[in-house]
């Protein structure tokens, strides 16, 4: 039996971890989550998995379910984040909530010794040399859950990571990836949210429609992989059936295939070394498909996807400002007070106002963090 703390367990990754734990009951146990401010939810998933610790983001919330709930000890905020990531009980950390906020909870639990299944990827893009360098030094495993990561590491397995030439992730081209950019212009958000393979949360729907959403995980596949950005490809892959490849010094290339369903790279991080049954998941057919498309990518048309790459190679604090300036510009997008190319015009100005850091504390990722941040809403 594994016992499995859940940062995020309403969201999208959240609520298909929850899936896998439900579908193998006899191997993992739900033991602490986190929740943001979906009660409801919350209510439901309690009743049925009886969590020992559970953390909200109201302190009300937390007082109205310590009545509901006797016999489980809740807690809330940020300090609740890190009890939930800290848990003594848990064997494994699922880190599946939204944003930079997952940052500190996975650090401490770096420090605690537990094996983390990352899919919060603003966690590595902020702050990835601090992150890398305290799994190491702590001799922690981050396990990664995106399924381009996923796909990766099970193709590094067996394999000498000397002999690797370079990666290559696959991407979807999200919900516009037939459109040119003057058909970008007036764009809505419904449409922006009608991705054609994956059902993700709303934030990284638009990210993978911006492209910004891979740009994130080439910075993410630096970091775990330890492989130099020119090393890292970006391929568009409509079909979203080859989930990323590796690709050898002897001309090899090693590619993980599959449906689209998160449930897998889920499960995979939660029983590596090991693979489990998955009965609930669609077998993949090639016959039945045909053909698999490739094209491409076009940097000047996904313009989230330069800035990535730009940023991540200046490195210091600049990953950090990017992923600041995109989340405030995209939550604007999703309230309707900008369009979705203002966006990119967003995330460039706070990039060229952006003062490096080359080497930067937790501290000064934190204030770079704040300040882009203030500097977006400031143009807003």
């Amino acid at each position: 039996m594994k016992y499995i703390s859940l940062l995020g367990a309403t969201g999208s990754i959240g609520l298909q971890t929850l899936d896998v734990i439900k579908e193998h009951q006899d191997e993992f146990s739900l033991v602490a989550l986190s929740v943001g401010r979906n009660i409801d939810s919350a209510r439901k998933i309690i009743s049925q998995f009886s969590p020992k610790l559970v953390s909200v983001q109201d302190q009300s919330a937390c007082v109205t379910l310590r009545q509901e709930f006797p016999n489980t000890t809740f807690t809330y905020g940020a300090d609740g984040l890190i009890e939930v990531a800290v848990y003594e009980e848990a064997d494994i950390l699922v880190n599946a909530v939204l944003g930079s906020v997952g940052l500190l909870p996975t650090l401490q639990a770096i420090e605690a010794k537990k094996t983390i299944a990352i899919a919060n990827k603003e966690t590595l893009v902020t702050a990835g040399h601090l992150v890398m360098e305290a799994a190491k030094r702590h001799g922690v495993s981050l396990l990664p859950v995106d399924s381009e990561h996923s796909a990766i590491f099970q193709a590094l397995q067996g394999e000498n990571s000397k002999n690797i030439e370079r990666l290559i992730l696959t991407a979807s081209g999200g919900s516009f990836r037939h459109r040119t950019r003057d058909e970008l212009e007036n764009v809505t958000v419904k449409e922006a949210l009608a991705h054609p393979n994956w059902a993700m949360g709303a934030k990284i729907t638009i990210d993978s429609a911006t492209m910004m959403n891979k740009g994130l995980e080439v910075i993410e596949a630096h970091w775990l992989f330890s492989i130099p950005y020119e090393n890292i490809d970006v391929l568009l892959h409509k079909e979203s059936i080859i989930h990323s490849m590796v690709e050898f010094h002897d001309s090899s290339i090693i590619a993980q295939l599959g449906t689209p369903d998160m449930r897998v790279p889920i499960q995979y991080a939660l029983t590596y070394p090991d693979r489990l049954p998955h009965p609930s998941g669609k077998r993949l057919n090639l016959a039945q498909i045909g053909k698999l498309h490739f094209n491409e990518m076009d940097l000047e048309r996904f313009r989230c996807l330069k800035y990535a790459y730009e940023a991540g190679k200046i490195g210091g604090t600049m990953p950090t400002a990017l992923n600041a300036a995109n989340e405030i510009a995209v939550s604007a997008f999703l309230e309707g007070r900008i369009k979705f190319l203002q966006i990119e015009d967003l995330i460039e100005k706070a990039l060229s106002a952006h003062q490096v850091i080359l080497n930067p504390s937790l501290d000064e990722i934190q204030e770079i963090d704040k300040e882009t941040r203030l500097f977006v809403q400031n143009l807003l």
